[in-house]
């Protein structure tokens, strides 16, 4: 009791105490419970994460549906992806294959 006091005296007695509950409750809200602010902090985060990726994803299949539509509608284009990636060829040509570093 008496250490107690002691503090209170040295360090808190300056401070009122209205402001010692709002700093308190401050302090418990950003890191007590399942609500806190740095969960809510770190979910907000990693939602834009993901929203993100959402977007990528979104502009991936609209790319590839670019894609099928000109295979559908263009032969050269689905010999020419033919033989980009599957490495196809005409039975009276040569393939030569160029890797990059």
């Amino acid at each position: 009791m008496f250490r107690a006091k002691e503090f209170y005296d040295k360090y808190l007695s300056h401070i009122n105490a209205y402001w010692m509950v709002t700093i308190g409750f401050v302090a418990l809200t950003f890191v007590a419970g399942e609500s806190n602010l740095y969960k809510h902090y770190s979910y907000t985060k990693k939602i834009h994460e993901l929203e993100k990726e959402i977007a990528q994803h979104k502009a991936e299949i609209e790319n590839d549906k670019k894609k099928l539509r000109d295979f559908h509608t263009n032969k050269e284009g689905l010999e020419r992806f033919a033989r980009e990636e599957y490495l196809m060829k005409k039975p009276n040509e040569d393939l030569f294959i160029i890797k990059e570093r």
